[in-house]
């Protein structure tokens, strides 16, 4: 049976994606700013997608907004692994997965073409989200928990802080009554 991946190897996969996707916005915006037409094998869908109506969200690039999305995706991953940084990340890609997921479907429905730098991105930040959300879920590995008041065995028992447990139970003031 293969082994769960630990939650430090989904949060390296999770950087090596947010990196990925960090090249593809970068480059999207580039693009837009430039006035350069988008390299596509897909004839001129990525130009007439780059230059539509929906290629801008309330002036804003949406390239630059993803490029955003992805700084803050990679903020989240550096900082230290706790319970609040994992539901941030998974926070910030649920919302990049249904920013993607609108924009893709203004590409079908609305412009008609679709922009395979576009779908590189919405196929990276969904595996982001489905990362993110089972990080968060699982939580901290257990391997990574200190040993002190860890259940061992089940029914409450406790395992000892160390060799110096006794000891240190032993210096404990008496119960007052």
């Amino acid at each position: 049976m293969i082994a769960a991946p630990s939650s430090r190897a989904l949060r390296n996969a999770m950087l090596v994606l947010t990196v990925a996707g960090l090249g593809v916005a970068s480059y999207l915006t580039y693009v837009h700013y430039s006035g350069t037409p988008p390299v596509c094998t897909a004839g001129n869908s990525c130009l007439q997608v780059q230059t539509s109506v929906y290629s801008k969200l309330a002036g804003v690039p949406v390239a630059l907004i993803g490029l955003l999305g992805y700084v803050a995706i990679l903020f989240s991953l550096l900082l230290p692994d706790r319970e609040e940084s994992r539901f941030a990340t998974a926070a910030l890609t649920l919302v990049g997965f249904g920013f993607s997921a609108y924009l893709t479907g203004r590409e079908l429905f609305s412009i008609h073409a679709i922009c395979e730098w576009c779908v590189s991105s919405a196929v990276i930040m969904t595996i982001l989200l489905i990362l993110s959300i089972w990080r968060f879920l699982r939580g901290e590995d257990l391997a990574s928990r200190p040993a002190t008041g860890r259940l061992a065995g089940g029914a409450g028992a406790r395992e000892p802080a160390g060799p110096s447990a006794p000891a240190a139970l032993s210096r404990q003031s008496p119960a007052k009554p």
